[in-house]
C-alpha cells in the first residue's frame, strides 16, 4: 500500500500496489520456516512425526497470528503516520500559499519600487542636468564677477590716479601761480635793475671803446713784446740749467750725507763696543777689588801673626808706612766715556725700576720733600699743574714704591710729609740722577 496525494483536492487515497506478491511470498517463507523449525525441534527428542507435524502446524498458526497482529499494528502506525503527514502537508501547503501570496506582494512591491527608482533616476538625471546648467551658469557668473571686479579695481586705480593727478595739477597750478607772481616780481625788479644798470651799461660801452683802443695799441706793441718774451724764454732756459746743476749738487750732497750717516753709525757702533769693553773692564776691576780686599785681609792677618810672633822685630814706623796693596793705582774706578758719573751702579735694581716708573713731576715732589722744610706749597703747585691733589700725588708715589720696592717711602701720618730715614740715601741718589739727566 502506498500513499498518493493529490494537490487539487488535498485527498489521500490508499491503492493496492505491486508490493502485495512480495508480502505473500514473505509470509509463505515465514510459515515454512516456522513449520520446519518447530517440526525439527519436536522431532529430535521423541522422533514422533505426527506430534512433530501437529506442533509444526500449531507453530505456523501462532506465527501467522503473531504476524497478523504485527501487521495490523504496523498498519495502524502507518495510518497514524499518514494522518500526521497529511496534516503536515496541509500546513506546508497553507504555508506555501501564504508564501506565494507574499511573493506576489513582494513582486508587486518590487515593481512599484522599480517604477519609483526609474522615476527617481529620471529625477536625478534632471537634477544633474540642472546642476550642470547651474554650474555652467555659476562659472559664467564667476567669470563675469571677476571681470567686473577687475573693471572695478581698474576704475578705482584710475579714480585714484585721477585724484592724484588732480592733486598734482592743483599743486602745479598753485606752484605756477606762485611762480607767476614771483616772475612778475622778478620782472618788475629786473626792470628796475635794468633802469638802474642802463647808465652802467653806457659807462661799460665807453670802457669797451677805451679797451678797443688799448687793444689796438697792444697790437702795435706786440712785436716788441714778442722780442721780450723770447729773451725771457732764453733766461728761463738758463735758469733751468742752473736748477739742474743745483739739483745735481743736492744729489751729491745727499750721497755725501748718507756716507756721513753711515760713518756716524759705524762710529756709534764702535762707541757702543767701547762702552761694552769699558763695562767688561769695570767688571774685571770690581773682581780685582774684591781680590784686593781679600789680599789686604790676608796681609793684615799675616802682620798680626808676625806681630804676635816677633813684636820687637817690626818698628812702629813700618806699620804706618806699609803699603797694603801695591796695585791700588790700577784699581781706580774708570769714568764713563762722556765724563758724567753713572749713578745706576749706586742704586739697587728695585730702585732703578722705581725710578723708571716715576714721572718727572713725582720726582719733583720727592725733591721738594727732601730739600724743603715745609713743601706743602710746592706740592700743591705741582698738583694743580697736573690737575690732581697733593694727597693723591703722595699716595701714587707710595703705591709705585710698594709695587716696585715693597715698602712706602713717604710718611703720611705727620703734618708735613717726610721721607723714611732708611730710604734717604737712595732718594738723594735718585734725585741727583734725575737732575743730571734733565
Amino acid at each position: 500500500m502506498t500513499l498518493i496525494t493529490n494537490n487539487s483536492n488535498n485527498l489521500a487515497t490508499i491503492k493496492p500496489s505491486k508490493m502485495q506478491p512480495t508480502i505473500v511470498s514473505h509470509r509463505v517463507v515465514l510459515g515454512i520456516t516456522a513449520f520446519s523449525v518447530s517440526f525439527g525441534l519436536s522431532l529430535v527428542p521423541n522422533w514422533d512425526i505426527s506430534r512433530a507435524f501437529f506442533t509444526g502446524i500449531i507453530t505456523v498458526l501462532a506465527t501467522y497470528a503473531a504476524a497478523f497482529l504485527v501487521d495490523k499494528r504496523r498498519r495502524n502506525d502507518e495510518w497514524k503516520m499518514i494522518g500526521s503527514l497529511q496534516r503536515r502537508i496541509r500546513d506546508i501547503e497553507g504555508l506555501k500559499s501564504r508564501i506565494l501570496k507574499e511573493i506576489h506582494q513582494l513582486e508587486e512591491y518590487r515593481n512599484l519600487l522599480y517604477a519609483e527608482t526609474q522615476q527617481l533616476e529620471n529625477q536625478i538625471g534632471d537634477c544633474r542636468s540642472q546642476r550642470d546648467s547651474l554650474h555652467r551658469d555659476i562659472g559664467t557668473f564667476a567669470a563675469q564677477k571677476k571681470q567686473i571686479e577687475a573693471e572695478i579695481y581698474n576704475l578705482k586705480n584710475e579714480f585714484a590716479h585721477l585724484e592724484n593727478s588732480n592733486i598734482e595739477l592743483n599743486n602745479s597750478c598753485n606752484n605756477l601761480i606762485a611762480e607767476k607772481r614771483r616772475l612778475e616780481l622778478n620782472c618788475h625788479a629786473s626792470r628796475a635793475e635794468i633802469n638802474q644798470i642802463q647808465p652802467q651799461i653806457d659807462t661799460i660801452k665807453q670802457q669797451k671803446k677805451e679797451l678797443e683802443n688799448d687793444v689796438i695799441l697792444l697790437e702795435r706793441l706786440k712785436p716788441q713784446l714778442e722780442e721780450k718774451l723770447y729773451e725771457l724764454r732764453i733766461e728761463i732756459h738758463n735758469q733751468e740749467l742752473e736748477i739742474t746743476k743745483q739739483n745735481n749738487l743736492l744729489v751729491e750732497t745727499g750721497i755725501t750725507r748718507n756716507n756721513l750717516e753711515n760713518t756716524l753709525k759705524s762710529l756709534q757702533n764702535k762707541t757702543l763696543e767701547q762702552k761694552m769693553e769699558v763695562n767688561q773692564l769695570q767688571n774685571q776691576i770690581s773682581v780685582l777689588q774684591d781680590e784686593r780686599d781679600l789680599l789686604q785681609n790676608q796681609v793684615w792677618e799675616l802682620l798680626q801673626q808676625v806681630e804676635t810672633i816677633n813684636p820687637s822685630t817690626l818698628p812702629d814706623n813700618e806699620e804706618n808706612n806699609l803699603d797694603l796693596f801695591p796695585f791700588d793705582e790700577l784699581l781706580e774706578p774708570l769714568d764713563p766715556i762722556n765724563g758724567k758719573p753713572d749713578h745706576t751702579e749706586n742704586l739697587p735694581a728695585k730702585w732703578n725700576n722705581f725710578f723708571n716708573h716715576l714721572p718727572g713731576y713725582e720726582i719733583q715732589v720727592l725733591k721738594a720733600i727732601l730739600e724743603q722744610d715745609n713743601p706743602k706749597a710746592t706740592i700743591k703747585e705741582i698738583a694743580e699743574a697736573n690737575i690732581t691733589m697733593p694727597n693723591l700725588l703722595i699716595d701714587a708715589i707710595n703705591e709705585i714704591a710698594s709695587n716696585t720696592i715693597g715698602e712706602l717711602i713717604i710718611e703720611t701720618n705727620t703734618e708735613v710729609p717726610e721721607i723714611v730715614e732708611e730710604h734717604l740715601l737712595n732718594v738723594k741718589t735718585m734725585i741727583t740722577k734725575y737732575s743730571e739727566i734733565s
